[in-house]
């Protein structure tokens, strides 16, 4: 490749076009005009001797070469802006800011709960907005500006956005305290005695990847209820005999309440991550919300 013809103004066009994968949002996004955005692409294809984004269903897709070039990319331009922004400060305590989340109950109560406590201390300014998480929406969102960030678990069908690993989150049994037979779900034979309560977050399904793992072992279990949250579960098994599955952080500092154990037969895990979008990737303020999530999450 002939380094003279190569400018920084392509490479940013480059990333943008490639986290976008549509020429009107990435010239909206770098304050040009279509037409000039385009001519740049033509370059880019020219200079990398690759058509770089193809058109596809919906949008563009970005090619085997794109998908190689967007890390080291990402890299360079990162450290170039940091560089170049050093001498920019950024004062939790002074700040004035807003910042959208889009997350599940669930995470609104073991992650931004405490965050939210965190900010009162540290900047009492920075105001938080909670909007409940849509899957199918969370790249729209992020990219039009209707979120600065979304904790999820992992989507491969996201990897143009920023992320990062935050948790990975394991289960516990828990009944009402007393509970006469709880110590049985330490067995899949005994857990598939208990009658229980489950949360199926889109609403009505009395199944979940745990009855795949009984069904493997030769059981299924008595589903009685089916809640929409979490966060119901622990006042409907404290005033009855049902037991039920839940994340071991949402019983963080309130495991005297309840009759827990582990389930040692079971694996079911899941992990969260941040997801951003690139447009609030080097804003001072964002970095420093991110950080204090992660801390909060510890």
């Amino acid at each position: 490749m002939d380094m003279k013809r190569v400018d920084l103004n392509l490479l940013v066009s480059l990333e943008a076009l490639l986290v976008e994968r549509n020429v009107t949002r990435a010239a909206a996004r770098l304050h040009m005009s279509q037409p000039a955005l385009s001519a740049q692409l033509n370059r880019l294809r020219d200079l990398f001797n690759d058509p770089l984004l193809v058109p596809a269903h919906r949008g563009m897709v970005a090619t085997a070469k794109a998908l190689e070039l967007i890390g080291p990319l990402r890299a360079s331009l990162d450290q170039l802006r940091g560089t170049l922004q050093g001498h920019e400060s950024f004062s939790p305590a002074t700040a004035e800011l807003t910042i959208s989340i889009a997350c599940t109950d669930y995470v609104e109560a073991v992650v931004v709960a405490p965050l939210i406590v965190t900010l009162r201390e540290k900047a009492p300014k920075i105001r938080l907005a909670v909007h409940r998480l849509a899957p199918a929406s969370v790249a729209r969102q992020l990219a039009d500006g209707d979120i600065d960030l979304a904790i999820a678990t992992p989507d491969a069908g996201q990897a143009h956005l920023r992320t990062q690993y935050l948790f990975e989150e394991s289960y516990i049994l828990i009944g009402r305290p007393g509970h006469p037979r709880i110590a049985e779900g330490a067995t899949a034979a005994g857990f598939a005695q208990l009658e229980q309560v489950i949360v199926s977050p889109s609403g009505g399904a009395f199944s979940s990847p745990v009855d795949v793992t009984l069904k493997a072992l030769g059981h299924s279990r008595a589903v009685v209820a089916s809640a929409a949250s979490f966060l119901v579960v622990p006042s409907i098994v404290a005033s009855s005999d049902l037991v039920a599955m839940v994340p071991r952080r949402l019983m963080r500092g309130r495991l005297a309440e309840v009759a827990w154990i582990d389930v040692p037969w079971l694996a079911e895990r899941f992990q969260l991550e941040f997801i951003w979008h690139e447009r609030t990737h080097g804003h001072q303020g964002q970095q420093w919300i991110r950080e204090q999530i992660h801390l909060a999450s510890r």
